[in-house]
């Protein structure tokens, strides 16, 4: 399918859901979801998040869609057609993806290597102490992986919207679907007994993920969890960082944009769900407490191989699969971040695919062998405004993630909100003529509410805003 401005199109609703919640479950959903959840009172979290997802994650997803749908344009270009003056705005929303992609295929890497390590029965040797560290540490081996998996990404995009990125969320999201909950189902089968007698089980990890603990509650640590929950919804929806209005402008005019958005949020919200019972149970049992203090790369590269070794000779193939899995996750976004930046430099600057993708391409390899240094060559250590140690991946995910991205998604609120006002993201979601029955809470939450709170967390995030 042809769109008159010469784009491709999803071929139906189905693709275009996939490829979004391809997008949106990604590597956030498996290794910082479960860690919050723990961290903040497991089943408040899970409360604030959902209720969080279908209003404010909501509003800034249906914007994003909608603006991409009626510009038929990526992010680089589509708010200039929204509003003439507002270009930056998508300057912004461009470099958010052109700054994620090296470091997240560097990561991609690290996914890939400990799907062959456990691939090849390496378990055992993938959860000694060290080892993680030791091989980001390599020069050259984190390279090789990180162009491979960059190389498989690039494909992918290479091929188009119809038979690279629908086609390959086609087969990957149900694989991904179904590994999710297998392993989701065997956690919560396990048991184990510590070197002190005590036994614990998955059962009981599940009642620490979904049983709300309001121990040591104060409107303080309410306020934390509340701008956590939100921070997550950045790296669960996909939202503010150009991909969803990429994705929007793939969507035909005749496609029930509510639906489809409806879908993309539950479908985002399950796996998210999934991914703490997948791993919290798991890590509890063998770990105790301690072990739900890891996020990030120490508990996905160093507890959870400690884990899957802890469950004796059935752990390396529980490993292999959820690698398996994460590396699906990894990719699927991965795909969606590319194809946003090589959207831009299309539209932008007139160039087919094939030169754009190959561009894009040059440009993250360069920037990601760098990162790959910045653990051993290159390495140095800063300390960024929010007080966490960084070096080169920490402070490309800093600028993006913790800046940008609320940047622009208070750009979006006050384009939307209050330039071109809301109607023109409710007329194009009605336009097949489905009922746009959230209107109201739509045009709260974005005049009002979101701008705010993304304003909290912007300067949160900056380390200005040191009271919650």
């Amino acid at each position: 399918m042809e769109k008159s401005s010469g784009r491709n199109s999803f071929t139906g609703s189905i693709g275009f859901v996939l490829a979004a919640a391809g997008s949106a479950v990604g590597l956030g959903n498996i290794w910082r979801f479960p860690y919050l959840a723990a961290k903040d009172g497991g089943g408040l979290f899970l409360v604030i998040y959902i209720i969080l997802a279908l209003t404010f994650g909501f509003t800034l997803l249906t914007t994003e869609i909608a603006i991409g749908r009626k510009t038929k344009q990526s992010p680089l270009t589509a708010y200039g057609q929204i509003k003439k003056g507002w270009k930056g705005l998508g300057i912004l929303s461009c470099l958010v993806p052109i700054i994620i992609l090296p470091y997240y295929c560097v990561i991609g890497g690290w996914v890939l290597k400990y799907f062959l390590v456990f691939l090849t029965g390496g378990g055992t040797e993938a959860a000694a102490d060290g080892y993680f560290t030791g091989y980001i540490g390599d020069p050259a081996q984190p390279v090789i992986l990180m162009i491979i998996f960059l190389l498989l990404v690039a494909f992918i995009v290479f091929r188009g919207v119809n038979k690279g990125i629908e086609s390959s969320s086609k087969l990957i999201m149900p694989l991904l679907l179904i590994l999710v909950v297998a392993i989701s189902v065997f956690s919560l089968t396990i048991s184990f007994t510590d070197a002190e007698g005590i036994t614990r089980t998955g059962i009981d990890g599940l009642k620490v993920y979904l049983i709300p603990d309001f121990e040591g509650m104060t409107v303080k640590k309410f306020f934390s969890v509340l701008l956590d929950a939100m921070g997550q919804l950045f790296f669960s929806l996909s939202v503010a960082m150009g991909i969803m209005i990429t994705y929007g402008s793939y969507v035909s005019d005749d496609a029930n944009l509510v639906k489809s958005i409806n879908q993309i949020e539950i479908f985002d919200t399950v796996v998210a769900f999934l991914a703490g019972v997948m791993i919290i149970p798991s890590v509890f049992t063998f770990m105790g407490s301690e072990g739900m203090e890891a996020s990030g790369p120490s508990l996905m590269f160093i507890s959870l191989p400690k884990v899957f070794s802890a469950m004796g000779s059935i752990g390396n193939g529980i490993g292999c699969l959820f690698f398996a899995m994460v590396l699906f996750a990894a990719l699927t976004s991965a795909v969606s971040v590319m194809e946003a930046i090589v959207s831009c430099f299309m539209d932008r600057f007139g160039m087919s695919r094939a030169k754009a993708s190959i561009i894009e391409t040059v440009i993250s390899l360069a920037a990601g062998v760098i990162v790959c240094l910045g653990y051993n060559i290159m390495y140095f250590d800063v300390v960024l405004p929010n007080g966490s140690h960084a070096q080169i991946l920490d402070i490309m995910d800093y600028i993006s993630n913790n800046c940008l991205m609320p940047l622009v998604a208070i750009g979006t609120c006050i384009l939307i909100g209050w330039i071109a006002k809301p109607q023109i993201v409710i007329d194009e979601a009605e336009k097949t003529g489905c009922k746009f029955t959230r209107r109201r809470l739509y045009i709260v939450m974005i005049k009002y509410i979101a701008p705010v709170m993304l304003v909290i967390l912007l300067l949160k995030s900056l380390g200005i805003l040191t009271v919650i």
